[in-house]
């Protein structure tokens, strides 16, 4: 086999076990498709229901709300002047735009070092345990999708302080979010009967 061939192949297959596939499903507006698009996802989410008791629906509308389901989504970066690049928004990032602080704090109590923000299987079960704290410490219903998005977006201190409360834009956002659980819920208990 020659220098240049076997170059080649070292190449792909390096190439091949480094990427992933961080692009969004087609259809974002419907679950099946989604699910059928991307089984691994439902497979995470699956999971995650069963370790920690949120719903596949509510799992998807979180996602679907953080990331479009873009598995290495970071927060836009800010610009001074409108040139001068000053670094990013936030620290969020993954499938469910976990902050460094808050990713950290779920390696240590559940899901080791290894856990990436950019596996879906890892983001699913991160925003389980992020729930279930928000039922445990607030009593949040673990379905009540509209108040643990907005405790998961505003933290659980900023939701107990009610700071959603004085963000019209994000009551709206919340709404929206439970709107579109109950809508991939409907879907999925469609596609199931297929």
């Amino acid at each position: 086999m020659s220098r240049l061939l076997r170059a080649m192949v070292l190449l792909l297959l390096v190439s091949a076990c480094g990427s992933s596939n961080n692009s969004a499903p087609r259809n974002l507006d419907n679950a099946c498709s989604i699910v059928k698009e991307r089984p691994k996802y439902l497979k995470a989410m699956k999971r995650a229901a069963r370790n920690w008791g949120v719903p596949v629906h509510v799992q998807m509308a979180i996602i679907y709300q953080e990331s479009k389901f873009i598995g290495n989504n970071r927060t836009p970066i800010r610009y001074v002047l409108g040139v001068v690049p000053m670094g990013r928004q936030s620290s969020a990032y993954g499938y469910a735009q976990a902050l460094d602080g808050t990713w950290k704090e779920y390696q240590r109590a559940e899901g080791g070092r290894t856990a990436r923000r950019n596996d879906i299987k890892d983001a699913t079960d991160f925003i389980g345990w992020y729930m279930t704290q928000s039922t445990d410490e607030l009593g949040i219903a673990i379905d009540d999708t509209r108040n643990q998005y907005l405790a998961y977006h505003e933290g659980r201190g900023g939701y107990a302080r009610g700071t959603y409360r004085s963000k019209s834009w994000l009551v709206r956002i919340a709404d929206q979010v439970a709107q579109r659980a109950s809508m991939y819920q409907q879907q999925l208990a469609g596609c199931r009967r297929r």
